[in-house]
């Protein structure tokens, strides 16, 4: 196994201290007075050997790990696996690299990962919270660790937050429907009392009451077996059998509604319309193709990491701040406008 080159061996290469070495990667060398044409020599070198500094001897010397711990709630979840790559791009040309952990949403195994991570001397935080977790972010902050909250806010903490306008996101997809001659517009939602999912639940509540329409909300528990979902979803459509169109607050709750209407051998859109929140690829591919509320994925990402570095930066203590970003809605297929079908002649 080739020998593994360490800062003593690029001194010894090219003649030099290995303090000076240690310097250079550290980026003090103007600090101390090393000239850039030693400078240069230095980094074309540690490029052509291949030399690679180990992080945590590295964080024991500078105090910094160069390294981001990111809490969501599900890896395999198509928006926050998409919210991770992001993440690893922007911060991955400002010289840091991430460690991430889903938490499931789970009180308990995120206040672990959160230990795991300060085991590891991470340098900061950007966490989707999960509840009753208000104590051990406090710790966080009084030792002067950088935290961001995305996706939802933090109950009972006031701290630096992304979020998207989920209440504006929703009304305006719901108004969509209305306007395009849906009458009957029940929602789909998880049984939760998530900030996120109360805003867009009042979003279509409120738009669909000013409309004059019935409120039909069914809530499918957070991980429930699939199945059971179906069975739920199934009941409740034979239930309300006047629905002509369903909002999914989630695109995994879509995912569990278009295969319950395929199963009722409902068509898409003539027998019932269909907006999700949150796209997904296979949304644009499934037939017939099905109208989404996007999230700007790439800006949540830039906010949350611009406000992680003001507090990694700043000499001082940075005030907490809330940045909300607007949604898109992505027109398709599946909830085309029955007003118009409705005066071809036969």
């Amino acid at each position: 196994m080739k020998k593994k080159l360490s800062i003593k061996d690029i001194a010894e290469q090219l003649h030099v201290s290995k303090t000076t070495i240690s310097w250079v990667l550290n980026g003090k060398a103007d600090q101390y007075a090393i000239s850039k044409a030693l400078q240069r020599k230095i980094l074309k070198h540690i490029e052509k050997v291949g030399y690679k500094p180990n992080r945590m001897a590295q964080g024991l010397r500078t105090g910094k790990s160069k390294t981001i711990g990111i809490l969501i709630e599900d890896i395999s979840d198509a928006f926050f696996s998409t919210l991770a790559r992001r993440f690893e791009e922007i911060l991955g040309k400002k010289g840091y690299r991430i460690v991430y952990g889903s938490t499931e949403n789970n009180t308990e195994i995120t206040k672990e990962l959160i230990q795991v991570f300060r085991n590891h001397q991470v340098d900061g935080f950007i966490i989707v919270p999960a509840p009753g977790i208000e104590s051990t972010v406090k710790e966080l902050v009084d030792e002067k660790t950088p935290v961001v909250f995305i996706d939802r806010p933090l109950s009972d903490y006031d701290g630096s937050c992304v979020l998207v306008d989920n209440f504006r996101g929703t009304a305006k997809a719901i108004q969509h429907l209305i306007d395009n001659g849906y009458q009957h517009i029940a929602m789909v939602t998880l049984s939760s009392d998530q900030a996120q999912m109360r805003e867009r639940e009042r979003g279509y509540q409120i738009t669909a009451s000013e409309a004059g329409m019935d409120i039909n909300v069914l809530k499918i528990k957070y991980h429930e077996p699939k199945d059971k979902a179906v069975i739920q979803l199934k009941n409740f459509l034979n239930k309300h059998k006047e629905t002509d169109a369903l909002f999914f607050a989630t695109n995994y709750l879509a995912e569990i509604g278009l295969e319950t209407i395929l199963d009722l051998k409902k068509n898409i859109p003539d027998q019932i319309g269909i907006v999700v929140f949150d796209d997904a690829n296979l949304f644009r591919f499934f037939k017939p193709s099905i109208t989404a509320i996007a999230q700007p994925i790439q800006s949540i990402c830039e906010q949350a990491v611009q406000l992680l570095f003001e507090q990694l930066e700043s000499t001082s203590e940075v005030s907490p701040r809330i940045v909300q970003l607007p949604t898109s809605l992505t027109i398709r297929d599946s909830s085309a406008n029955r007003l118009s079908k409705a005066k071809i002649p036969k």
